[in-house]
């Protein structure tokens, strides 16, 4: 049977420690859980879908009304918090805040942890991450016990075993719907973009102008559509320079006068949303802020993997340490990090109200999420990552906050 967790659980109250007193860590019920069911990624395509007659789908977000034409851009690390933060780099987006969520001026969650593999497939899927079993950047694959890097599919596993799951694009194709993706040419053919967004068309474009004309243009094709698009190099900016640094900016207004331009070809009858897969922090280079699994022999006793990513680990033991590991990253990162047991995690709800028994393996035996600007790097084994300026992965508002902004014709 599925392994369930009951809803999520409300944060404590703050309270003051004194000097004298060591601090209890943080439990892991008092993390800010994503908003599965009703105002998360993987509600928003079967709530479109579901407007437009798709059978078997629900419309989770109450907020979104019906339109026969959607299109959903995707940007890739672009935040909640960043972009309400830099309003003259993105004014038609700003313009666009206080009626996003269906004129809530709410935002919406992605789901944990906060990284491009699993929101991906969140949104392709419509399911949460205990349900579609892409739950983290890196996760050991129980059945060969290797590490199984989901953003680039390396090592290769079979695809439709990995993930089993139909994508909502699949399911309004079957219905009758024209589903198309339009994004860049180097994304057609991946195990990532099979199990997430296959369905309907790939059409593959370089420039973002080309994309989102064509966007417009699959859109105007039929009278029910559902069309996906996807900008990536805010993220990139954000990795490499830093979150608000003049590179990040340049690319911010670059990907504002995007959506302006497929807003203002939209054909009649249609609704376009503009999200993204996670937001975004800096973590500054010292020692207090970046902590190396690979120096650290507190950290490292007892554990045979590290996976996941610096503001969101999964840590899985060697056989009989499972317990030892955990007091041990609770002691040491307790008062930064939520740390949790894999069950734990799956209580307080991190991951959806449903594990599927293929993917509960798949999740740490301790799973680490950070509160603080903090991370747990390793760089011997991850000198790229360890690398990176803007990172994130984690259940802070700064990640796990993404806009739904709407314009309609």
């Amino acid at each position: 049977m599925p392994h369930t967790s009951p809803t999520p659980h409300t944060p404590p109250s703050p309270h003051t420690v004194g000097w004298d007193v060591h601090p209890e860590p943080l439990a892991p019920g008092s993390a800010p859980t994503p908003e599965y069911g009703a105002g998360s990624l993987a509600d928003l395509l079967p709530t479109l879908a579901a407007g437009m007659g798709v059978p078997g789908l629900t419309a989770a977000i109450p907020e979104l009304p019906p339109a026969d034409r959607n299109c959903v851009f995707l940007i890739d690390g672009l935040g909640w918090e960043q972009l309400k933060a830099h309003p003259e780099e993105a004014p038609f987006m700003a313009s666009l805040l206080p009626g996003s969520r269906g004129g809530t001026g709410r935002p919406i969650t992605t789901g944990f942890p906060a990284t491009t593999a699993t929101s991906l497939a969140s949104v392709g899927t419509g399911l949460p991450p205990g349900a579609h079993g892409l739950p983290g950047y890196t996760v050991r694959d129980p059945d060969t016990g290797e590490l199984m890097n989901q953003l680039r599919w390396q090592p290769w596993t079979r695809p439709d075993t990995w993930q089993p799951h139909p994508t909502v694009f699949q399911l309004a194709h079957e219905a009758g719907v024209h589903a198309a993706q339009v994004s860049s040419p180097a994304f057609a053919n991946t195990p990532l973009t099979k199990v997430a967004l296959s369905g309907g068309t790939f059409h593959g474009r370089l420039s973002g102008e080309e994309r989102v004309d064509l966007a417009a243009g699959q859109l105007a094709a039929a009278d029910r559509s559902l069309v996906y698009t996807y900008y990536a190099e805010v993220d990139g900016a954000g990795h490499r320079h830093g979150v608000d640094s003049d590179t990040w900016r340049g690319q911010l207004m670059y990907v504002d006068r995007l959506v302006q331009r497929l807003a203002e070809q939209l054909p009649p009858r249609s609704a376009l949303y503009v999200t993204a897969d996670h937001g975004m922090i800096d973590v500054p280079f010292d020692d207090e802020h970046r902590i190396d699994f690979d120096h650290d022999w507190e950290l490292g006793a007892g554990v045979a993997l590290l996976g996941g990513e610096g503001r969101a680990r999964h840590v899985y033991a060697v056989p009989g340490a499972a317990a030892d590991v955990l007091t041990c990253w609770r002691e040491v990162l307790g008062e930064q990090f939520w740390v949790a047991s894999r069950d734990e995690a799956i209580e307080a709800g991190w991951f959806g109200p449903r594990i599927e028994d293929r993917v509960y393996r798949r999740i740490g035996d301790v799973v680490a999420a950070a509160r603080d600007d903090v991370l747990i790097i390793a760089s011997e084994r991850e000198p790229n990552e360890s690398a990176m300026v803007g990172n994130h992965g984690s259940l802070t508002p700064a990640e796990q906050l993404v806009p739904l902004l709407e314009v309609r014709s």
